[in-house]
């Protein structure tokens, strides 16, 4: 399960290091991708397995559902951390995300985001506004 947030930094070649928590989970290599919101995606092997299952059964005959797929699959990167615990983000998931020094990794339950700080910073404010003010138990059937 991946927890928290962390600050962190690009290096030269565009490699994080992700927390040494998250690195036991992420041995056999992940998947990073396009995220909503202009972040990155990470997700473990298995995680991803799940993930291509759902996304490839959009209909094709859907146009939105063919954009998706096309750009959730093509800004794919299969990775695998190096000794350090970084991994490499291409070029184009970099400037998708606005990627240039400082980052914020976020652990989301069962994948992992990657964000500039400075979006992160404000998408947390936002988020956090409409956290504090949901008053039913989403479970329960309330909506957002």
């Amino acid at each position: 399960m991946f927890l928290g947030e962390y600050q962190h930094a690009l290096d030269d070649k565009g490699r994080v290091v992700l927390p040494r928590k998250f690195r036991d989970d992420l041995e056999k290599g992940c998947v990073i991708t396009k995220g909503q919101e202009h972040c990155i995606y990470v997700f473990t092997m298995d995680r991803w397995q799940e993930e291509m299952e759902k996304v490839s059964k959009l209909p094709r005959t859907n146009r939105r559902a063919r954009d998706f797929s096309r750009s959730f699959f093509a800004g794919a990167s299969d990775q695998k951390l190096d000794r350090q615990g970084r991994v490499a983000i291409p070029e184009n998931l970099r400037r998708f995300a606005s990627l240039e020094k400082d980052v914020t990794v976020v652990g989301v339950a069962d994948y992992i985001e990657i964000w500039s700080t400075s979006a992160w910073d404000d998408a947390v404010a936002e988020a956090d506004e409409l956290y504090a003010g949901i008053e039913e138990v989403l479970s329960e059937g309330g909506d957002i």
